[in-house]
Parts: C-alpha cells; sequence; structure tokens
C-alpha cells in the first residue's frame, strides 16, 4: 500500500505559489490571536479573564461553567486552529474535501467507527454536563473562527481552505480512540503469521504475557486473512502525521512516608509522536466547582492529565485488549446477507456522501455497512468473508479523554474510582496522590469479558464468540497505600499475582518500570529533582545485557575489538555522549536479522523482531537452545553474535572511519515537524523546530525510541511532576510550545528547555499565576 502522507497530498491543492520565507514570516505575523487587551465575544454569559503566563499557559478565571468552556474553546482555537480544523474533520471523515480523492478512504473508515446509537445515552455516559459542556466549548471555537473572519493563520492560506464551524458533536469522533486501540492489528498480523510459517513457529517468535498457548478457533481458515483487511484503519490512521503513534509512556508516585515534604508525590509523561504543533495544550479551568490544571487534547474541553485542588494524576496506556475481528460469513452472489445461526440476515446499510475537493467539488457515495458485531472494515468476495471490527469504543461514552471531565472533579480516591466507571477509552493506568497521603493505581477501561476465546486471533462470526458484558471497576487491577510506598506503571504487564481475569496478554517489555523501580525502590526523602532525573533516565537494560554477550570473542580486525571493548566497558547509559550507544545502535537490528532470520524471510524480520519485543531477544540470546538455534545452539549463537557484531563496525567505519569520534548524540537527534513542512525545504526551515541531540532509546525511561536513521520519532513531549505540599511547585514541560502559530513567542519556546531535559513551573495558586503573567485578555459579554 502507498504510504499516506498529508503534506504531499496537499501539493496540487496549494492556493498560492510555493512563497519565500520573508514572506511566509510576514504572513504568519500578521494573523497572530490578540492575547492582550479586550475582546467582546457574542455568547458569554459574564466577563472573563484570560492570564497567560511566561511559557504560554492560559489560566482562564470565569464566573460559571458554560463561559469557562466556551472561554477554553476561544483560548484554544487561538493558539491551535488549523491543529483543531484538522483533528476535526480525521474524526468525522471530512479530509477529502481537503485534499481530494486519496483521502476517501481514510475518511470511509472514520465514519464507519463514528458513534451511530442513542445520542442521550452518548452524553451521558461521560457526565451529566458533558453535553452542556462541549456545547459551549464548540461555540468558543466558532466564536473565535467568526472573530477573525479573513485572518486565517497561514495554513489555511496556504492551502486555500477555511476552517469549519463546530458542533458539539465533533468532539465525540473515535479516531483517536481506535488508534490507541490496535490490539485487533495484531490479530491479523498473528493470523497471516501462522498460515506462512505455522502455528508452533508463532508461538516461539511471539509469545504473550502472560503466556498463553494461543491457536485459531476450530473450523476457521486462517487463508486469505492479510494486511488487506486493515488498509482502511491504516490509511486513516496515517492520515496526519501528528497523530498518535504507539503508546508508550511512565508513571509513578510515592507516599509522604518517602518524599522530602512529607506529602506525597506524583510524576507522569505520556510518549506520543513529536510534531509541531505539540500534541497535548496546557490549561488552567478555574471557575465555581473547576479549579485544574494540566493537559490535554486541544480539540477537547478540560484536561486529561494534571491536577485540582485535592488530587493529583497521571497516565500511562494500559495495553487492554478491547477490539476484535469477526469473520462474517456472508451468502454466495448476495454479500450484504450474512449468516447469522442458521439464518441469512441482512447486514445495515447506510449510504453517505464524501465532499471531494477536486474541481467541480465532486460527492462521492460510499456503503457503510454493519453486522451485529460491528462495522465491515473489508469484504473478500473471493471468500465470501465480511471481516468486521467488534470494539469497545463503539458503546456509548467511547471517545477518548471525554470522561476526564468527571475525574478533574474527584476530591478524592472513592470519587476518583466513581469517575472511572465513565472511563472506556483507551485504556490508562490511571495514577493517583490525594491531600490526604493516599496513592493508588488503577488500570481503567472497557474492559471485554470473553468467554470462549483470549483475543489474539479473529474468530468466527457466527459460532458463539461474543462478548458477555465488560468487567466493573472493582474488578480492574489496581492497589492502594502498598507497603512499598510507590507504585508505578510503564505499559509493562501490570497484573497483580493471581489476578483472575483475562484483560491483556501483549504488554510492553519490562526495563522502562525496571529502571524506574530502581530509581524508587528503598529510597528516603525523594524530592521533585529526583522526579525529574528518572523522568530523564537513559540506562539501558537490554543494551547493557547484549553487551555482555561480546565477553569471550576474539575478532580479527582490531577496530572489531576495540569496538568491543567499548561495549564491555559501558554501564547501558545512552547518554549523548555514549560512544557505546552509537555502536548498539548499530548492532541491534543486525543482530535481529541474525537471530531472526533462521526463522522466517528476510522481509518479515523487521515486524517479527517489533512483535517479539526486546525481552524476548535478550532472553533467547543470553539462554540459546536447540529450538532458537539448531543442534550447536552455543556456537550458533556466538556465530550470530560476532558475525552481525563485525557487520555492524563495518557500517560505523564508512562513516567513522577508525571509530573517531563516535557519539550517540551525533546521529540520535530529534526534530519536530511541521505538517507543511516537506512541501519545500523553505517551509521545512522555518517551521520545522530542531534538531537537538537526545539521549535514551526506546527501552529508557527517557523513551526516544527513532527510526531507521536514529531520529527520535517518539517520546515524552509533556511531562509533569508534582508534590502535594504545594502545588505551585509543580513542574511541566510540553515541546515545541503552546501554540501553533509561527511568529508567536510560544510556538517553540519551550523546545530548548525540553532539549535540555529541564522543566518550567505549571503555578496553581492566583497570586503566583500573577507574578509570571505575560499578556491579560478579558473576554467580555
Amino acid at each position: 500500500m502507498r504510504k499516506y502522507l498529508l503534506a504531499v497530498l496537499l501539493l496540487p491543492y496549494l492556493a498560492t505559489p510555493i512563497l519565500g520565507q520573508a514572506d511566509l514570516a510576514a504572513r504568519s505575523k500578521a494573523v497572530l490571536a490578540k492575547i492582550d487587551g479586550e475582546i467582546n465575544v457574542s455568547g458569554l454569559k459574564q466577563p472573563v479573564e484570560v492570564l497567560r503566563d511566561k511559557w504560554g499557559v492560559p489560566h482562564i478565571y470565569a464566573k460559571n461553567t458554560d463561559d469557562l468552556f466556551f472561554a477554553q474553546g476561544f483560548v484554544a482555537a487561538q493558539d491551535r486552529l488549523f491543529q483543531l480544523d484538522l483533528w476535526r474533520r480525521i474524526g468525522i471523515g471530512e479530509m477529502a474535501e481537503v485534499i481530494g480523492p486519496d483521502a476517501i478512504e481514510a475518511d470511509t473508515f472514520a465514519r464507519l467507527i463514528r458513534y451511530r446509537g442513542d445520542m442521550d445515552a452518548e452524553w451521558k455516559s461521560y457526565s451529566h454536563d458533558t453535553k452542556q459542556i462541549a456545547t459551549a466549548f464548540t461555540s468558543g471555537i466558532n466564536a473565535y473562527i467568526k472573530h477573525i473572519g479573513a485572518k486565517l493563520p497561514i495554513e489555511f492560506q496556504v492551502l486555500g481552505y477555511q476552517p469549519k464551524p463546530w458542533q458539539p458533536e465533533d468532539i465525540l469522533g473515535r479516531m483517536s480512540g481506535i488508534i490507541m486501540s490496535r490490539n485487533f492489528t495484531d490479530e491479523v498480523v498473528r493470523a497471516h503469521l501462522i498460515e506462512k510459517l505455522g502455528l508452533e513457529k508463532v508461538r516461539q517468535l511471539m509469545p504473550t504475557d502472560p503466556q498463553r498457548g494461543f491457536a485459531p478457533a476450530k473450523g476457521l481458515d486462517l487463508a486469505g486473512i492479510d494486511s488487506r483487511i486493515l488498509k482502511g484503519f491504516q490509511t486513516a490512521s496515517k492520515s496526519v502525521q501528528f497523530k498518535q503513534s504507539t503508546s508508550e509512556s511512565n508513571n509513578w508516585a510515592v507516599s509522604g512516608k518517602f518524599s522530602a515534604s512529607g506529602k506525597p508525590m506524583l510524576a507522569s509523561d505520556p510518549h506520543r509522536a513529536l510534531a509541531v504543533p505539540a500534541l497535548r495544550y496546557l490549561v488552567h479551568l478555574n471557575a465555581p466547582g473547576w479549579n485544574v490544571i494540566g493537559a490535554g487534547e486541544p480539540g477537547l474541553p478540560g484536561v486529561a492529565l494534571g491536577h485540582n485542588e485535592r488530587i493529583a494524576w497521571g497516565i500511562t496506556i494500559v495495553g487492554t485488549d478491547q477490539a476484535d475481528i469477526f469473520v462474517e460469513e456472508t451468502e454466495p452472489g448476495n454479500p450484504i446477507m450474512y449468516k447469522v445461526g442458521k439464518d441469512w440476515k441482512p447486514m445495515d446499510v447506510v449510504k453517505e456522501r464524501i465532499q471531494v475537493k477536486v474541481p467541480g467539488e465532486v460527492k462521492h457515495y460510499v456503503d457503510l455497512r454493519f453486522t451485529k458485531h460491528g462495522p465491515v472494515i473489508h469484504h473478500d468476495h473471493r471468500l465470501g468473508r465480511a471481516y468486521v471490527l467488534k470494539w469497545a469504543g463503539s458503546e456509548p461514552g467511547g471517545a477518548a479523554y471525554l470522561p476526564a471531565l468527571a475525574v478533574s472533579r474527584s476530591q478524592n480516591h472513592q470519587e476518583f474510582l466513581k469517575a472511572l466507571e465513565h472511563w472506556k477509552i483507551p485504556s490508562l493506568n490511571f495514577m493517583y496522590a490525594d491531600k490526604d497521603d493516599n496513592i493508588a493505581w488503577v488500570a481503567a477501561a472497557a474492559t471485554p469479558v470473553r468467554p470462549k476465546h483470549d483475543g489474539l486471533l479473529p474468530v468466527p462470526g457466527n459460532d458463539g464468540y461474543d462478548w458477555a458484558g465488560y468487567l466493573t471497576v472493582k474488578d480492574l487491577p489496581q492497589d492502594l497505600n502498598p507497603k512499598s510506598g510507590w507504585l508505578a506503571t510503564a505499559n509493562h504487564n501490570i497484573l497483580p499475582k493471581g489476578y483472575k481475569h483475562e484483560i491483556a496478554y501483549e504488554f510492553a517489555s519490562p526495563y522502562r518500570f525496571l529502571r524506574v523501580k530502581a530509581n524508587l525502590e528503598g529510597k528516603q526523602k525523594l524530592t521533585l529533582e529526583d522526579f525529574q532525573k528518572i523522568q530523564h533516565d537513559h540506562v539501558s537494560i537490554p543494551g547493557r545485557e547484549l553487551a555482555s554477550l561480546l565477553a569471550g570473542h576474539i575478532f580479527k580486525h582490531e577496530t572489531d575489538g576495540r569496538a568491543a571493548e567499548i561495549m564491555l566497558r559501558w554501564n547501558g547509559d545512552l547518554s549523548r555522549d555514549s560512544e557505546a550507544g552509537l555502536i548498539f545502535a548499530h548492532w541491534l537490528p543486525i543482530l535481529q536479522e541474525h537471530v531472526y532470520g533462521r526463522h522466517v524471510p528476510k522481509a518479515l524480520v523487521k515486524e517479527v523482531a517489533v512483535k517479539s519485543g526486546m525481552e524476548t531477544l535478550v532472553r533467547i540470546l543470553k539462554n540459546p537452545d536447540e529450538k532458537w538455534f539448531g543442534p550447536d545452539p552455543l556456537q550458533a549463537r556466538r556465530s550470530a553474535v560476532a558475525t552481525s557484531f563485525s557487520l555492524a563496525v563495518q557500517k560505523i567505519e564508512d562513516r567513522w572511519p577508525d571509530l573517531k569520534g563516535i557519539r550517540w548524540g551525533a546521529v540520535h537527534t530529534a526534530t519536530f515537524r511541521h505538517l507543511l513542512a516537506s512541501m519545500d525545504p523553505q517551509y521545512a526551515k522555518l517551521f520545522n523546530v530542531g534538531p537537538y541531540e537526545r539521549a535514551g532509546d526506546g527501552n529508557t525511561p527517557n523513551n526516544t525510541r527513532y527510526n531507521e536513521k536514529f531520529e527520535q520519532i517518539h517520546g515524552a513531549t509533556y511531562r509533569h511532576v508534582f508534590d502535594l505540599a504545594d502545588w505551585d511547585k509543580g513542574l511541566a514541560t510540553s515541546a515545541p510550545g503552546q501554540s501553533g502559530q509561527y511568529g508567536s513567542p510560544h510556538y517553540a519556546d519551550l523546545a530548548p528547555l525540553w532539549g535540555n531535559d529541564q522543566y518550567f513551573p505549571l503555578v496553581y495558586s492566583r497570586a503566583k499565576v500573577e507574578e509570571v503573567t505575560q499578556n491579560k485578555l478579558f473576554l467580555r459579554p
């Protein structure tokens, strides 16, 4: 499938020729939002104050809930209007209207997963006043669009289109949720590999956690189950580069017994794709019944993680299996009929019009098909099959992050648990601390109960594999005030010993968690400075383990031997100046080829290596056996290690002869890329932010996962650390900046802090806010 890159697809639809940097900069600055003085806005009931601090964080003070969220929508649009418009279009399937026919498939998928049930039940599933809040929030966005008229941000000028007004229902889009519920894609990969390699080989290559002897459903032929099934999802999820990539994060809390202040402390750093503008938006919301500060999705009201007067919380992805592929049998010659029991039943068919941007503005019509299990995402007419996505996000209350409106008003642990009864998508490890000296953790999600299968492979739609409801909050993995005095999660297997329910079999490798644990366990008098260091820990446990395999090897070439000596002296620290870090990064993919290439074609090595995970690679190399390495496993392991290492050193020498000047930071850099950057080098030079040298990799708490060029593509662009003894001592970072408008002082001002592992004060009290206020805006009715 051709890679779907929005920036490239937009090229034919440019409203103006490629502009020079000076012209772009001038146009951008001419339309910057007004953030000082007064603005009269229709839709407010009473005046609202917006105090922006030195770091661009708006502190909004309103006299009622409606005005508070109206102002949040208005302010978010001031800073992120282009991002908001694109996210809205992606969520509801209206991208073809902007970029033409290439977006039809993505729009079709977005519409397939749109919520289509009872709207009253949908709104009430989040909190009692979510519809009221959504109406106020979207009215604020619309008020800003009306206020600026033709003075649109530079992206709209370049692309030549107008932002559309929002409807409250637009915030209910399911795309951001499905991207973080992608277990069903592994079902397809696993089934395809079983068909190609055999069941036992795939069990060996893709072990589950916890261990599970998975097998295809009786009577289901896996032939024909391949990547074509996922084409719509993959196209939609790639449609904009600043959407989520994978889901990795860290969070932890310690009790007051182990903090220097005597009060609980909490840290959280969700990991997401790097882009301009930032993926999180910080805001402080203050009105009767509200006093919450933190970060959220720019296109949603409220905050997703942060603190109020009494509690603080952070999030990581659990990895709960919330989706399945059901294989429906369709009637020969009549594919809209599918088998239910012994009968053929008609699918529900919804015809929708997609507006397509081409000369003449074509209207394209699509038939969306649904069975009792959900939307048909692929139809194989040759085999008489419809592949259907059963997903927890299709239930009422399945819009990602919206239940945070209830979470952010919780005042104690009981209210917090009550709010999490509404949490469905995405599956999140909520880390919690409160002023009453409690720390807690809950793996919150709509968690399906599967009486007849494990969710690891597609299942027949007509053989009793239906779900039997969902677990309740009290049944979810959780803990409160453990004796250890600390709690932590890092997408690893969080299932308590003896836990009786099945929630998932695919967790991240435990290495980030183990480093966090090593930094917390047995420590006394922890401070926020300690928490900052832990968030930036860049010691690689698997790097250290794999380097030890070089012991005892005698290499023919002197350079290979010196490189091995560097590795054997290495303590796993992937600092920017690490010589071993650069060697390890070059060696790892070649080592994976020499291990997995014994079992799968070269074209599948990378995919299998990712699915197997780093923990599996370390285990099989540290404990070689005949299953992996043949009749002489030790010798075969030695050969794989030595040969791959020599090849890696040879590759390094092509650029750094005699290994002179090698440094991990020289190649491992981070650049925040703007959507328009790939259109022209002038756009890239103006709009992109960076590069910054980076430490770490994807297995360190300072997660800096990289691509084939060693460029960081994923990580913690947002972080916070809180000491509940004093909210004003809270610290945060959110790169590259709060504003998405080039020319704003807050477009990229936070990136240098982030690049240097630094934070800014996330002040909370009115007195402290006023001390650091840089801009004052009064919104008046």
